[in-house]
C-alpha cells in the first residue's frame, strides 16, 4: 500500500529507519512513532518507497 501524501512517505521512512537501527527510536515523533511500533519493515518500506511527484504535501 503505497502512501497518499509526501508527509506519510518521510514518517514511514524514519520509522524504517528506526526499525533497521540506523536511527534512535528516541527521534522519533508523531506518526512515525505509531508506524514503527505497529508496521512490518515490509509494510513500512512498501509505504516508504514510491514517487513523490504528483502528491499533496499533507492528508487529511
Amino acid at each position: 500500500m503505497p502512501a497518499k501524501s509526501k508527509a506519510q512517505q518521510k514518517a514511514a521512512g524514519a520509522a524504517l529507519a528506526a526499525k533497521r537501527g540506523e536511527m534512535k527510536k528516541s527521534q522519533l515523533k508523531g506518526a512515525s512513532k505509531e508506524m514503527e511500533k505497529s508496521m512490518t519493515e515490509k509494510e513500512l518500506r512498501d509505504f516508504a518507497t514510491g514517487k513523490q511527484k504528483g502528491k499533496p504535501d499533507h492528508v487529511n
